[in-house]
């Protein structure tokens, strides 16, 4: 096995952020109740990964939950609420720009862009117009366990470009990324309603095209139904399912995907995490995966610097990149908050295997990170 270890300067990204103090909130006030908030996050990673043969670690900032900065605004206006928000990541050498052949860092682009939303609410519900979230965004992705800052049902955040490689040594075309996901809705350019909240039930749903990207045209439709609720003892429960529409521009055939997922936390801090999906494409050639993820966690207020979170998951998939395929990926993290910088330090162990009908090794990340959040 050769090993090419490589450091960037983000190592000294890393050091700087479990060294800052936790800031005050930058939210200024109003005399008419609104407000404007400035907000961001940082989140470098030191990211090992083998793929059976070769190992390549480096620091690079963790697609799990990018580095970001923004803006929330938020008015009254008579028995409404007026708000903006504004959200860009930073653009950074990121998780998913890299693999066996080297990086292709894009820096920072216009996909970058994750919200520019204009909302107004009130006793009718919420309607928003502009970039941001889908319906089904998060509907996959629905978790209430404090591990889940580094163990959800997305599974490769981390090493998504690796290439799977063959026992017998040659790397194929297939990456992580290609073998796995979990359907999750997106951001897009969009227009949305979503209902007030009926007794822990809300529903929505939403029409959106690409509009950061020049060479998509098609439409997105969703709609979606979620719960969530507090009941006597303490225990929390939330769950989400959605129906999403990729209506291709070229007429080639829809894409329909079906998700959902459902989490219970209950006081003890052990948890229970669900999730699944599943796709029709009737693009021609394209195939139809879907999957199912489990997770179970345990948490606790054990150390003083803050609350600890440990877990344990695991995702079965069928007909991802080839109709016959199967992957399989299970992983272990632990998450430490520590309230003094307000950071989550967290470690974690992801395996991939995955199988078409052509022997590959086996895909393993280690992953330790640190998410600073002002």
């Amino acid at each position: 096995m050769t090993v090419n270890f490589k450091l960037t300067s983000m190592a000294a990204v890393l050091a700087a952020t479990t060294a800052i103090p936790a800031a005050a909130e930058l939210k200024y006030e109003n005399n008419s109740g609104g407000y404007v908030l400035l907000y961001g996050q940082f989140n470098p990673a030191l990211i090992s990964v083998d793929d059976g043969q070769e190992t390549d670690t480096r620091v690079l900032d963790n697609d799990l939950s990018n580095s970001r900065v923004g803006l929330r605004l938020m008015q009254p206006y008579g028995s409404n609420e007026f708000t903006f928000r504004f959200e860009s990541a930073l653009g950074l050498p990121n998780s998913s720009e890299w693999n066996q052949l080297g990086t292709d860092f894009s820096g920072w682009t216009r996909e970058d862009i994750r919200h520019v939303d204009f909302a107004l609410k009130g006793d009718y519900g919420k309607f928003s117009a502009g970039q941001g979230s889908m319906v089904s965004d998060g509907a996959a992705e629905l978790d209430l366990s404090y591990v889940g800052t580094a163990l959800y049902s997305f599974t490769n955040d981390e090493n998504s470009g690796f290439f799977y490689r063959g026992t017998d040594g040659v790397l194929s075309g297939i990456t992580v990324g290609d073998s796995s996901s979990n359907l999750d809705g997106a951001r897009r350019g969009r227009i949305r309603y979503d209902t007030p909240d009926i007794n822990g039930f809300t529903a929505g749903f939403a029409y959106g095209q690409n509009i950061l990207s020049s060479s998509d045209d098609d439409d997105y439709y969703d709609v979606g139904l979620f719960y969530g609720n507090v009941f006597a003892g303490g225990v929390e429960f939330a769950a989400g399912v959605a129906y999403s529409v990729r209506e291709r521009d070229d007429n080639s055939g829809d894409r329909k995907d079906t998700i959902g997922s459902a989490s219970v936390l209950l006081p003890s801090g052990l948890g229970f995490t669900l999730a699944g999906g599943t796709r029709d494409d009737d693009q021609a050639g394209a195939s139809d995966p879907n999957y199912w993820y489990g997770k179970i966690s345990y948490e606790g207020d054990w150390v003083s610097w803050g609350k600890t979170g440990i877990g344990i998951d695991y995702y079965d998939g069928a007909d991802f990149d080839t109709s016959g395929s199967s992957t399989e990926a299970w992983g272990i993290a632990v998450v430490q908050k520590v309230d003094a910088i307000n950071t989550d330090v967290y470690l974690k162990y992801r395996n991939h295997d995955f199988d078409n009908g052509t022997s590959f090794d086996n895909n393993e990340a280690w992953v330790l990170g640190a998410r600073w959040r002002f």
